[in-house]
């Protein structure tokens, strides 16, 4: 199954949760980060420490380029970092440089998104454009080699536990599907250490959020994949 992990907002957890979610998972597994701001040159070239971590819970090679095609170094909207280098993005060429057979081929795969569900190309177009022209796309490729099975991508919302995150969550819910996509699940990420009332806030996110709840991560000392998976089921 793929999966698209978004979140209620830049910093919400994305990352943490989709190495976890990779760790826990079986079989050939792989994560993409297909379009990435602050990142770090080296001489091979900018690397992002989101997409390593992702790299990292993966056990199928794919080369760097392939899990994070698009990389800017300025920690910046990427539409804003592709204007400082000549750069345009649209939802087709995004998805023209991040999709790959490995996605369909995997027994687990999700690509994380950049900031939330509305990331901005800067011309009208969104990041979620290029998740429903990659629904498009799966959908086209497995007629040709399965036409009995029908593939789709569903969504994964990284919700980031501090104040304000209920309106974050159900409007981000909202308009996911009102897109057409599936949410197979959501995440509560505790992103403020010291959020006040924490455990009410929780109970009524699970009152009101339409998709199963894959579990609550607490604020970590030590905020590695491994640890944060101890809290999250795999979505079903």
């Amino acid at each position: 199954m793929l999966y698209f992990v978004t979140g209620t907002d830049t910093d919400s957890g994305k990352t943490l949760v989709s190495a976890a979610l990779l760790s826990k998972a079986q079989g050939h597994k792989c994560g993409f980060k297909p379009i990435a701001s602050g990142c770090i040159s080296t001489d091979v070239g900018l690397r992002n420490s989101d997409a390593l971590m992702l790299i990292a819970q993966s056990n199928i090679d794919l080369p760097y380029q392939v899990v994070n095609p698009i990389s800017f170094e300025p920690a910046i909207a990427p539409h804003i970092a592709a204007k400082l280098v000549n750069r345009t993005l649209t939802a087709q060429s995004v998805l023209d440089t991040m999709y790959n057979p490995a996605m369909l081929e995997a027994d687990f795969a999700l690509i994380e998104g950049a900031g939330g569900w509305r990331l901005p190309f800067g011309n009208g177009e969104y990041l979620s454009d290029t998740v429903k022209l990659l629904q498009t796309k799966l959908q086209q490729a497995q007629q040709i080699q399965n036409p009995k099975k029908k593939p789709k991508i569903e969504v994964i919302l990284v919700v980031g536990m501090k104040l304000g995150c209920l309106n974050h969550a159900l409007l981000t819910q909202e308009v996911i599907l009102a897109d057409g996509l599936t949410i197979a699940g959501w995440v509560a990420n505790q992103v403020d250490a010291e959020m006040a009332f924490i455990d009410d806030n929780l109970n009524s996110l699970q009152q009101m959020m339409q998709a199963p709840f894959l579990g609550y991560v607490p604020h970590l000392t030590a905020a590695t994949a491994e640890n944060a998976a101890v809290y999250l089921q795999l979505p079903q």
